[in-house]
């Protein structure tokens, strides 16, 4: 099959003003391979990424995150996906760079990029689309949980992109500036944003915590080592090969239920300190827990349904890296009612966008997942109500994932 060239950003343009319509996607990652220097402008400072074949975000603390759900327009053909992709990621290079896109209307809001990352990803349809042939297995929604309440509007998409970064204009003006190159070729399935500590509020790979309260992530393999590269990247040859893949979860946390729980209860549930993120049988937050050790009467000292017990997988192989971000929004009144008020009304709609990313979601994500849903005390307290999967392709040519094309 010959190859598909790089879009010239004239026959992109024309080509979507004669769509004129909405659709989804999926894509990889722009980065820069810069390392932070003392001359640089505060808004420009940029930290030192992984290897460009991953994701530019990934392993990197950003304050701001926004996931973008997008379809595809019905009957966009495989030439015209390829020409979107390159528009995108000519944007999201300049963007990551601190200059403007061509035809942006606010330069400046450009010039201070504050460690801005952009991450393309491709769902089922996107590939089926493109090449049928060439959909890993994995690629495809996950199975039923029996905890999950998912919606649509928070689940499923064609294509993902993913922008993070330390400054919340920065990540907003990147994300319209994206939206708008794919309006006519796209229509969006949802927008989910999240954040995390602010830059310089905790010291660098210091555990992130949610709205719980707990420490999220203790157990991530860390990034640039070996572990870390066995549990993300894709090795089998082929269009994925130096890409890895995405599953992202919302999940609602009852913040008012949750409040009814004292400390040790909390603590009993997540079977670790939420002071200090160490195991109930430990001091440290990266002790060991010692799942066999019991107290005077005889109890295991950390509950066998506990987080920390259900999520420790027995197989090595069965390992993630996560990358959570909180969302917190405004509580909407019940139909109705003028306002939120009253001793127990909810007063938060809170919860987890949790990202883990993986080699391979079936073998390494689902069992985790099913042990967590077969019997976990935090599920008293959340529910996941979306759902999506995309494979994250390795930049390969003009734009992420032109192996795909060329297949």
């Amino acid at each position: 099959m010959a190859a598909v060239r790089g879009p010239r950003r004239r026959d992109v343009l024309v080509g979507a003003a004669a769509i004129g319509v909405g659709a989804a996607a999926g894509v990889a990652g722009v980065r820069l391979n810069e390392r932070l220097t003392e001359a640089a402008p505060l808004g420009q400072q940029r930290r030192e990424a992984n290897d460009a074949s991953l994701p530019p975000g990934l392993g990197v603390e950003s304050a701001h995150a926004v996931f973008i759900g997008l379809d595809l327009a019905p009957g966009l053909e495989r030439d015209r996906i390829a020409s979107l992709l390159g528009l995108l990621h000519d944007d999201a290079t300049r963007l990551t760079q601190g200059a403007a896109p061509i035809g942006d209307q606010e330069p400046e809001l450009a010039e201070q990029p504050a460690n801005l990352a952009v991450t393309f990803g491709f769902g089922p349809g996107l590939v089926e689309r493109v090449n049928p042939a060439a959909r890993p297995e994995w690629l495809a929604q996950l199975p039923a949980f029996s905890i999950d309440a998912l919606e649509d509007h928070w689940s499923e998409g064609e294509l993902l992109l993913l922008v993070t970064g330390d400054d919340p204009l920065a990540v907003a003006h990147a994300q319209r500036m994206l939206l708008k190159d794919a309006r006519a070729y796209t229509t969006i399935r949802w927008q989910q944003q999240g954040f995390r500590n602010a830059h310089g509020v905790a010291k660098p790979a210091t555990t992130q915590r949610n709205l719980f309260g707990q420490l999220d992530g203790t157990s991530n393999p860390i990034p640039g080592t070996d572990e870390f590269e066995t549990v993300v990247r894709i090795t089998e040859p082929g269009w994925l090969q130096g890409g890895t893949s995405l599953v992202l979860r919302r999940i609602e946390m009852n913040l008012e239920t949750w409040d009814e729980v004292d400390r040790p209860g909390r603590e009993a549930s997540v079977g670790r300190r939420l002071d200090t993120g160490a195991p109930l049988t430990g001091t440290h937050e990266h002790d060991e827990p010692d799942f066999e050790a019991v107290t005077p009467q005889g109890f295991t000292v950390i509950n066998a349904a506990s987080h920390v017990r259900r999520s420790r997988p027995d197989d090595p192989s069965q390992r993630i890296f996560r990358q959570p971000y909180n969302y917190d929004l405004p509580v909407s009144p019940a139909a109705g009612e003028d306002a939120v008020g009253g001793q127990g009304a909810q007063v938060s709609n809170s919860g987890l966008l949790f990202a883990s990313f993986q080699a391979n979601p079936t073998l390494q994500y689902v069992p985790i997942q099913q042990r967590l849903a077969d019997a976990d005390l935090l599920n008293t307290w959340t529910t996941p109500i979306g759902s999506a999967v995309f494979a994250i392709p390795p930049v390969t040519g003009d734009f992420p994932g032109q192996a795909l094309f060329d297949a």
